[in-house]
């Protein structure tokens, strides 16, 4: 590595030093007045640490005890940049979680710290095996690191989302035919979902005990119930607390309710198994076409096109 280089480079980490020095001192960071009230207005004290260790740990922990003030100012940046507040949160409720939208802006910031600093060593190993600099270069490359850190973090919580409204669509039927059983046993639909969700696991299980814990807690249950089928977009799983509530209030009959239901989701997962397999044989086509094929019409056409060349000689 030059001297010019190395020169340029510890001069951008010291003049990077000196900004985060002058912007974020005391005399220059000004207090909120959320922070300046919170000591005062809070019901509780915080639990100690030395009871149990249920504290909160992980990398979000971390980012947020090493770097708060910082992942604090990013995390209201990228909020007010990307916006969509609503959809996140509808996200998170999906996702079954206790975080929240701060947490996961957090938690893009974090991800957008990684991604940069890939692409800042990633320039850095490419600067040092060209022996030389491009500026332009290494400010798009830290760029699309920290845009695609933020992004990346957006796209995972919808991939985490997807699979688990996967889990309860899988776990729905077992579950339907379940409470259909404790309830043509002579059980009532509250009695029904505490013994399933005692005897089954699951995501759709635990949905099932938080609703009934809240119900214990002083919710009506009818209330819970909505609760859990406004926390996903799926519609087998709002007609099957229709069902429920409509049992609840009313008295009707459930158990043949359930069943019909748990059928038409088996048949529903046999459908998007058809069209799933649709679709990977089209896509298994892609090599044949322009792998396969042109191989062998490459081995088909070379003696004769050999031959030709040796004849044109």
């Amino acid at each position: 590595m030059s001297a010019g280089l190395a020169g340029m480079l510890l001069g951008l980490a010291a003049a990077g030093g000196v900004l985060l020095v002058v912007t974020f001192a005391p005399p220059f960071r000004s207090v909120r007045l959320v922070d300046r009230l919170a000591p005062y207005v809070h019901d509780t004290p915080p639990p100690s640490r030395l009871l149990g260790t249920a504290t909160e740990a992980g990398l979000l922990t971390a980012a947020r005890r090493l770097f708060g003030p910082v992942v604090a100012d990013g995390a209201r940046v990228v909020d007010r940049v990307l916006g969509g507040r609503t959809a996140v949160r509808r996200r998170l409720d999906a996702l079954g979680g206790d975080a929240g939208v701060e947490d996961f802006r957090v938690e893009q910031v974090v991800w957008g710290g990684l991604g940069l600093l890939g692409a800042a060593l990633l320039t850095a190993v490419g600067s040092l095996l060209a022996g030389a600099l491009n500026v332009l270069s290494v400010a798009l490359l830290c760029v699309a690191g920290l845009v695609g850190g933020v992004l990346g973090r957006d796209w995972w919580l919808t991939q985490q989302v997807r699979r688990r409204e996967e889990l309860l669509l899988a776990e729905f039927p077992v579950v339907a035919e379940l409470l259909a059983l404790a309830v043509t046993a002579g059980e009532s639909p509250t009695a029904a979902i505490d013994r399933v969700t005692r005897l089954s696991g699951g995501e759709l299980a635990r949905e099932l005990g938080s609703a009934l814990g809240r119900a214990r807690a002083g919710v009506p249950l009818a209330e819970a119930l909505q609760q859990v089928a406004d926390r996903t977009s799926l519609d087998p799983l709002a007609r099957f607390v229709d069902g429920l509530l409509v049992a609840l209030e009313r008295g009707t009959p459930l158990a043949e309710v359930l069943r019909a239901q748990a059928g038409d989701v088996r048949e529903a997962g046999k459908r998007r198994l058809l069209e799933a397999g649709g679709r990977k044989e089209i896509a298994m086509m892609v090599p044949v076409v322009f792998l396969v094929l042109p191989v062998t019409v490459l081995f088909a056409l070379f003696p004769g096109l050999i031959s030709i060349v040796s004849l044109a000689r």
